[in-house]
């Protein structure tokens, strides 16, 4: 028996050293041969005779598969191989004497941290490495993360774990404890998450956490962390221009509370942080009352200089003669432009209000009424403060009200009609003049009239007529001319297209549109007219258009653009930010609770929801919002 079993222990030793290695080599001289050495075999398999078939084939090409659960099942395995500390090849051990073991090989292929390491230092050589200042708990979750790709994020650990995912260079776990950070930031902790990121130069976090202040900056003003800020850090907020602020008197009591708060060190900041308030924007009259009377402002001869710099800006502004030097302290902050939207109640009773739309926040606001018995046909805004609202004549009557931006009482008042009672008629501003064309009188034809308003006379004179009579026209102003844009005239919707030039007083044609367009929303955009939308009107029958088209007055041609998301006719159009923002409109069954956004630049629509509760918009303008139409 003993004879019998050393006889079979010397026959497999004999096949191990003999046929693995052989069987070895005949796999790797396999893996070796390239496709053409493998095309070039015959393949034969054995046939049930014991007799050997050479195989013919179609000529197939080589086609390649992917085992999809490869990668999850090799990484599971490799994970078990750690936990069972198979073949494990360097152990981590971090300052609380906590091992992690794992294998280099993996740790290298995975994280560029342990790549140096191991490849480019002394470490490398070792069994056991020191890992420094790392939290135990946190390393595991991260050689787990390496091993299998999952990583949880909790508020416990994220403040750990976001500065070890920069440490060993993990950019993906990096991106979504930043994504987590980004959506858990509130006023009570966007200062803190802001001096985190820039305590790790996290530039992408610093980033976000910045912008939440700036929009909402109205609300962090009022909080204890506000006052705990440095004078530069005052400064490098209240610098920005593109903080959300609605008007710049925020700005100023921001300035002295902060400085109230601990006056006896702060008071000298005073003179530097007041620097930069924009007091130009605030109006007159609050520089007056408030802060020119200010104790900490009366003491203070350099403050006292941006009062009188602020005081004259205002004096020379009304005399349109004399030039202002355009300074930091007298420009606009670009998050302070607002749309300013007329709009119609769906009640039917042609009851309107006044609302207003942040593009920062994408939120509409209702604020004060409009005492108008009628519906609008237009807004218009003169000398950055003065919005027009020009209404439709029902009844042989036309109303026209003022709001002055720059009063500290505001109210919608009347002003001078027209010369004529217009219906749907088309609007627009040259030098401070409102021209309006066209439109239709109640039981009469469409109207080719047109007549033009000098606000600084308050009178209507007539110009000359329109070559064809229009009502539902488009009007665009480019280059100090006045296009007006398609419309109707019964029985069809129109094409056509001429230009009025105040200095030759004469209407030009134009180059005609490619589609006939009754109620185009009409933009002005880099040099460009974009007639955009309405519908083509053909008797009684209607087809509402998405479609969009552009003009060029260097070449005179019209050229399609990228279509609409949804059919409008009388949207509303603004130019803000390098974009055409189209409001509103109807698609024929109802009005549109919704905004496009068209880029120039990638000849892209994105649409935004714009919660109008059925209601119409009529108008739309962008002014810098004073606090007084803040409904909240």
């Amino acid at each position: 028996m003993v004879i019998v079993f050393k006889y079979f222990k010397l026959t497999c030793i004999i096949h191990c050293y003999i046929y693995i290695p052989c069987w070895c080599f005949y796999v790797k001289r396999k893996s070796v041969m390239s496709i053409k050495e493998m095309d070039s075999i015959k393949h034969v398999i054995p046939w049930r005779n014991g007799q050997k078939q050479v195989l013919k084939f179609n000529g197939c090409k080589p086609k390649k598969y992917t085992n999809s659960c490869h990668t999850y099942s090799f990484f599971e395995e490799l994970q078990c191989l750690r936990k069972e500390e198979v073949l494990c090849d360097i152990r981590l051990e971090t300052d609380d004497g906590t091992i992690i073991c794992g294998h280099k090989v993996v740790l290298v292929a995975a994280c560029p941290y342990f790549r140096a390491m191991f490849s480019s230092f002394a470490e490398g050589a070792k069994y056991v490495v020191n890992i420094r200042e790392l939290d135990s708990n946190i390393l595991q979750l991260l050689i787990d993360y390496i091993y299998t790709g999952k990583i949880t994020v909790t508020e416990q650990n994220i403040m750990d774990l976001l500065p070890a995912s920069m440490l060993l260079q993990l950019d993906y776990v990096k991106c979504v404890c930043v994504e987590f950070l980004k959506k858990q930031l509130n006023l009570s902790n966007c200062l803190g998450i802001k001096e985190f990121a820039d305590f790790y130069n996290c530039t992408e976090l610093l980033s976000s956490s910045e912008e939440y202040i700036k929009t909402h900056f109205l609300k962090f003003i009022e909080t204890d962390d506000f006052l705990s800020l440095s004078s530069e850090e005052v400064i490098s907020l209240i610098s920005s221009d593109d903080i959300n602020v609605p008007f710049e008197e925020n700005i100023f009591e921001c300035v002295i509370n902060w400085v109230r708060h601990e006056e006896d060190c702060r008071y000298d900041s005073l003179p530097k942080l007041m620097e930069h308030v924009r007091l130009s924007l605030a109006s007159q009259e609050y520089i007056s009352k408030n802060v020119d009377e200010e104790p900490l402002i009366k003491n203070n001869p350099k403050c006292r200089d941006f009062v009188n710099e602020a005081l004259n800006f205002h004096i020379v502004k009304k005399h349109r003669h004399i030039t202002m030097p355009q300074t930091i302290r007298n420009t606009p902050r670009q998050t302070g432009l607002k749309f300013l939207l007329a709009m119609c109640d769906s009640s039917g009773m042609g009851n309107c209000y006044t609302s207003w739309y942040d593009p920062a926040t994408k939120l509409l606001h209702k604020t004060i009424k409009m005492n108008m018995e009628f519906e609008l046909c237009a807004l218009v805004l003169i000398k950055d403060h003065l919005v027009f609202a020009l209404g439709n004549s029902y009844i042989n009557l036309i109303s026209i009200e003022m709001l002055d931006l720059s009063a500290q009482s505001l109210q919608w008042k009347p002003t001078v009609d027209m010369l004529v009672d217009r219906s749907f008629y088309g609007v627009g501003v040259i030098d401070d003049r409102i021209y309006a064309v066209g439109g239709d009188i109640i039981g009469d034809s469409q109207l080719s009239s047109a007549e033009v308003f000098d606000v600084s006379v308050q009178e209507w004179r007539f110009i000359p007529n329109m070559s064809t009579g229009r009502m539902n026209l488009g009007v665009a102003v480019l280059d100090n001319l006045l296009y007006v844009v398609g419309g109707y005239k019964y029985p069809f919707a129109l094409k056509s297209v001429e230009c009025y030039d105040p200095t030759l007083n004469i209407w030009i044609p134009v180059t005609q549109m490619s589609t006939n367009r009754r109620g185009p929303g009409i933009g002005v955009l880099d040099g460009v007219i974009y007639a955009i939308g309405g519908d083509c009107q053909e008797y009684d029958d209607s087809m509402y258009l998405k479609s969009v088209e552009a003009y060029t007055p260097i070449t005179k041609v019209w050229s399609s653009i990228a279509d609409m998301h949804l059919c409008r006719s009388d949207p509303r159009v603004v130019t803000f930010n390098g974009l055409l923002y189209v409001m509103g409109g109807s698609d024929g069954s109802s009005q549109l609770g919704s905004l496009e956004i068209y880029d120039p630049n990638t000849n892209t629509w994105t649409m935004e929801p714009l919660p109008t509760s059925g209601d119409e918009i009529h108008g739309a303008v962008i002014i810098d919002m004073p606090s007084h139409l803040r409904s909240y």
